[in-house]
């Protein structure tokens, strides 16, 4: 993975890509087809979700914020980066919510179109892991204690586990 901090911000882009943070619900369909061009022979797609526990605490929802000009120059390199190491990378697509997300939501999808299987799951981890490490992204866990006490912690989603 590279450090984007040493590298500039790339506002260049392909126009194949897709880079959106957005309040809305995210669509697989709708990434996937975005990801999806002639000249692929797979599209790999991640999605991360919002999971009921961490480290054994039950979440009870989590609240996204995004510096978004930010996080989508910072999507931007990670797709320059793909098309540097990955050359036949087709379309790549990140799309990240913000605000408040119910367990079972989907907070981000990362999608990758390749000719071969191999570069594009190895693009969209990569592009993944770096996301998670260099955007401004931040969550808020809210949870609930089994004595009902309930109390939220804001963590930035570079020092989340994978």
């Amino acid at each position: 993975m590279v450090n984007l901090g040493s590298l500039p911000l790339t506002t260049d882009t392909n126009p194949g890509d897709s880079f959106a943070i957005t309040i809305a619900p995210l669509s697989l369909a709708e990434v996937y087809k975005l990801a999806d061009d002639a000249a692929n022979g797979a599209v790999v797609v991640m999605s991360g979700t919002v999971r009921n526990q961490t480290e054994g605490k039950a979440v009870e929802y989590l609240e996204y914020q995004a510096y978004q000009p930010m996080a989508i120059a910072v999507f931007n390199t990670i797709a320059a980066h793909i098309r540097q190491q990955w050359q036949d990378a087709n379309r790549i697509v990140i799309h990240h919510r913000v605000g408040k997300l119910k367990i079972g939501e989907i907070s981000v999808i990362v999608a990758v179109g390749c000719p071969h299987r191999g570069e594009a799951f190895a693009a969209c981890r990569y592009a993944i892991d770096t996301l998670k490490h260099n955007a401004p992204i931040w969550k808020k866990e809210f949870f609930r204690e089994d004595d009902g006490t309930a109390h939220s912690t804001w963590v930035s989603i570079g020092a989340c586990e994978e």
